[in-house]
């Protein structure tokens, strides 16, 4: 039972500083749009679905890579994501581009 709290409360963790993140800072929702933000290396981190599919997950991760731009794995699928950013739709992919107040880009979990 503990470890399924502890898994709760990174998860909560993370949709708070994720809703910081767009109250305070700069984000942008979207495949397209990371995309656009990886090539031109304005974004520093990058949010995946787990849901995400799979040839779209290792795209976005491979030219992360090339631009060293940091990945994180959310543990919830498109809608949780989307919800998340304080959106009605789905999101599979969340770039960030300016922390804001939020710790998003140091923290490490």
């Amino acid at each position: 039972m503990a470890p399924i709290k502890k898994s709760k409360k990174t998860v909560d963790s993370m949709n708070s500083r994720i809703k910081l993140v767009m109250k305070s800072g700069k984000a942008s929702l979207g495949y397209k749009a990371a995309l656009k933000c990886i090539r031109k290396s304005k974004g520093k981190m990058i949010l995946i679905a787990n849901n995400c599919p799979p040839l779209r997950k290792s795209e976005v991760e491979y030219l992360a890579m090339l631009s060293k731009t940091k990945v994180h794995h959310y543990t919830g699928d498109n809608t949780a994501l989307g919800t998340a950013c304080g959106k009605h739709f789905n999101c599979s992919v969340l770039t960030i581009t300016d922390g804001g107040d939020s710790d998003i880009l140091t923290a490490e979990e």
